[in-house]
């Protein structure tokens, strides 16, 4: 029990570090120019960023924890594409027009008239609605002992609300202004892989101290959001690229060298609950598919 105890102790702490470190149009394939290699430039959060991914990007300010193993180097290298990457841990939709952090230019400053490809992943911290959830629902997991549905319970419909009320907004207008200083890019939108099983006999208490009810919650909310990111990216004519059926089976409950995700206990990341180095290779790999970039 002190085991145990001490377990739970490490889980709350370790999801309140992973909140304050953070989570279309059918065409022909993208194309540079005659020969030229495609001028790609990289947006996006930590799943863009693939924080906690080693190794870190030397170019990178410490406060992205940018890797070189994130989708878009990879996407670059099986291309030879030319890339930006401006990812960067903890982004928001409102960080492509303005500072993140000081001496950190607004992401948008990368993308101008000649860029032929613009892959994100965003909006899972606006409002800290996502990643928010899965500290307010590890933390009531983490004090329930595993049992109930305490995060429902609590927070109801308030983070599918927040999606609606505010992240879909904040969406448009970001691919929107994406579009506009890039009107000929091909413009991909990631969605974010599956955190939590489909099925809450399948979830992990140990590794991800949710709780069985809370695991369907999150579920919905996940989709939810994914769903609103695929309506955004639809009416501004971007694509999107969906990860829902490619990362079913690879979630964080899943043994390492299976699950994309790793889990807030006993992973192999610095940053839990984010895609691994496989996941991002496997999210570089459905977004040349889908873009037609292969």
């Amino acid at each position: 029990m002190v085991i145990r105890a001490r377990a739970l102790r490490l889980a709350a702490t370790t999801l309140a570090a992973a909140g304050t470190a953070t989570l279309g149009l059918a065409a022909a394939p993208a194309q540079a120019t005659g020969s030229d290699p495609l001028d790609y430039v990289a947006l996006g959060d930590s799943f863009s960023a693939g924080s906690g991914v080693l190794p870190i990007d030397p170019t990178a300010p410490l406060l992205c924890a940018r890797s070189t193993a994130n989708y878009p180097h990879i996407v670059a290298n099986r291309t030879s594409a030319r890339l930006t990457d401006v990812t960067c841990g903890g982004a928001q939709t409102k960080d492509f027009a303005g500072a993140q952090y000081p001496g950190v230019a607004p992401q948008l400053d990368a993308v101008d008239a000649d860029t032929d490809l613009v892959t994100l992943t965003i909006g899972g911290n606006d409002n800290n609605t996502f990643i928010g959830a899965i500290v307010a629902c590890g933390s009531a997991g983490v004090l329930s002992g595993g049992k109930g549905s305490p995060c429902k319970d609590a927070n109801g419909d308030k983070f599918t609300k927040a999606i609606d009320t505010s992240t879909y907004p904040a969406l448009k207008n970001a691919l929107r202004a994406v579009k506009a200083k890039a009107p000929n890019a091909r413009i991909g939108v990631l969605g974010y892989p599956w955190i939590v099983p489909a099925q809450a006999d399948r979830a992990c208490f140990a590794k991800m101290p949710i709780a069985t009810g809370d695991v369907p919650y999150l579920r919905d909310l996940q989709a939810h959001l994914n769903k609103t990111m695929q309506r955004a990216a639809s009416e501004t004519g971007a694509t999107f690229v969906d990860m829902a059926a490619a990362s079913e089976g690879h979630d964080a409950c899943k043994p390492r060298g299976t699950r994309w995700i790793e889990p807030v206990l006993f992973g192999t990341n610095f940053v839990p609950v984010h895609p691994n180095a496989l996941g991002e290779s496997r999210m570089a790999d459905q977004a040349i598919s889908v873009l037609k970039l292969g």
